[in-house]
């Protein structure tokens, strides 16, 4: 990452989000081994690094800085001279069975300085040969042993809890010396929902404590506003109130421009204003397939909408179904991805572009999503299997150069426009029929108004303008190359939007 700064700066991002960085197992890493640690193979030293770990016990005066933590704070700080942030990803609800307290408890059992840190069915019985031990699982997975509770359920139990404490003081303050200018800027929750409320209100104080500007987003994917206002967070990842109805209407089409305003305006009004704006906007995650594999493998149909609008059911890996396509997309289906992108951009929200979607990577849901990134100065063989030993085309793997820049476009329209990063916004027009939505930013004096025409045709695009609108627009911005030409009119918006086309007029 640090040798791949420059790549980030180019791409105009100002926030560097990372996926579980403690030391564990798995691909995926929330199986942690410790909380307090970078992976050692992530560092300069690994056996020196696992040298070290070995002398150390849940006290965090026993803790050592290690060759790879250091590696990540060097990280850090050339991030911050960059102007970059950096939040990390906390999994507080379970460890990994190598997690250092469920290692001894798994060894000593009753006898374990954390027998009451997870939550044990059955210890083992010595005087036979099976073994007994058993504890709860995060979802039944046995490889996930669930932190306990307090006895009233009401918080995490007071061992973990403090640990947890105690690793969020080092990763925001490592030097413990008051500044946080070398450490990180916040944090993602991973399952947040399942950790009981009293401890995220104690732990967003305690963050807030160490760096009053760091920012919390949970990972909630049904309506987080109570959560967030009673946990204290930030914001959430806006899989409800922005994925789900972007899908629906942007890339399944099995929602009307009329529908989608309505949903992607009022399943933001339970959330206070400055909420709203800091909602981590995303399409693609680490849970999901790809934003382009999505538009590959939209299901066709009416307008009828199923339940998560197929983020994490149905069409979304080979694993599940033949019928999954795991094609590189094609120039329409390119369309629809800037059309998506577009709106990222520029609708109320913080957006989130995943690792390589900026680049044209494409692919189903877990282990997919976690491909190794397209960089422009590799080259790679083409995809020719199929997971499940079915024709497909070959495929060719590519850096594309085109999409990069598209990204940097519109990244760079969000950074000029202060409308789109903190302006009103109104609903200007929907026209089911003809697939077109329509909408206005404002900022002071500053007006913005986006159409997205969703439909495959060439689409005449008029409608009047309220007071706060009012005034003649020009062409700034269009997802495909050619500009559009604007009626000169200061009442009303007119002008001809090209098939599957985002189309932005300024105020002059």
């Amino acid at each position: 990452v640090i040798d791949r700064l420059d790549y980030l700066e180019r791409l105009g991002v100002n926030t560097l989000y990372l996926n579980p960085v403690f030391y564990a197992r798995s691909l995926h890493k929330y199986d942690g081994n410790t909380f307090h640690h970078v992976d050692p193979y992530f560092g300069p030293d690994p056996e020196g690094d696992f040298r070290l770990m070995a002398e150390e016990t849940s006290n965090p005066a026993t803790w050592h800085m290690t060759a790879a933590d250091r590696l990540f704070f060097e990280l850090i700080d050339k991030a911050h001279r960059r102007g970059l942030r950096v939040i990390i990803d906390g999994v507080f609800n379970h460890t990994g069975r190598d997690f250092f307290a469920f290692q001894d408890l798994r060894e000593k059992q009753s006898a374990s300085a954390y027998r009451d840190w997870y939550i044990v069915e059955d210890l083992d019985d010595p005087s036979t040969a099976a073994n007994e031990f058993k504890y709860k699982g995060w979802w039944g997975v046995e490889s996930l042993p669930v932190f306990a509770d307090t006895e009233d359920g009401t918080d995490l139990h007071p061992g973990p809890k403090k640990y947890v404490m105690d690793a969020t003081a080092r990763w925001m303050d490592p030097n413990g010396d008051g500044d946080p200018s070398d450490g990180i800027d916040g944090w993602r929750l991973d399952v947040a929902n399942e950790v009981p409320i009293r401890f995220w209100a104690d732990w967003n104080r305690h963050v807030r404590e160490l760096n009053p500007e760091a920012y919390t987003v949970t990972e909630i994917w049904d309506d987080a506003a109570g959560f967030i206002e009673e946990g204290g967070f930030s914001a959430t990842m806006n899989y409800h109130g922005f994925a789900f109805p972007v899908k629906g209407f942007l890339i399944d089409r099995r929602m009307t421009p009329g529908r989608f305003a309505e949903e992607i305006t009022g399943r933001q009004e339970g959330y206070p204003e400055a909420v709203r704006y800091a909602n981590q906007n995303l399409i693609d995650s680490h849970d999901t397939p790809r934003l382009a594999s999505m538009i590959v493998n939209a299901p066709t149909g009416d307008y009828e909408q199923p339940a998560r609008y197929d983020y994490d059911v149905g069409l979304v890996s080979p694993r599940h179904t033949d019928a999954y396509d795991v094609r590189r997309p094609n120039g329409r289906e390119r369309r629809i991805q800037r059309l998506v992108a577009l709106f990222q951009m520029t609708g109320v929200g913080a957006p989130m572009i995943y690792y390589g979607t900026e680049a044209g990577m494409w692919g189903g849901d877990d282990p997919d999503d976690r491909m190794p990134m397209l960089w422009p100065d590799m080259t790679y063989q083409p995809q020719a299997g199929h997971p499940r030993g079915l024709s497909r085309p070959v495929d060719p793997v590519t850096f594309d150069s085109s999409l990069l820049r598209f990204y940097q476009e519109i990244i760079g329209l969000r950074k000029e426009y202060t409308a789109f990063r903190r302006g009103a916004f109104e609903v200007l027009h929907t026209d089911d029929e003809a697939g077109l939505f329509g909408f206005g930013r404002r900022y002071g004096r500053d007006a913005l108004i986006v159409v997205l025409n969703r439909s495959e045709h060439i689409q005449p695009v008029r409608f009047r303008l309220d007071n706060a609108y009012k005034g003649a627009y020009r062409f700034l911005y269009a997802t495909e190359a050619n500009p559009v030409e604007v009626t000169e009119s200061s009442d009303e918006i007119v002008f001809e939007a090209p098939p599957l086309t985002g189309v932005v007029l300024i105020r002059k």
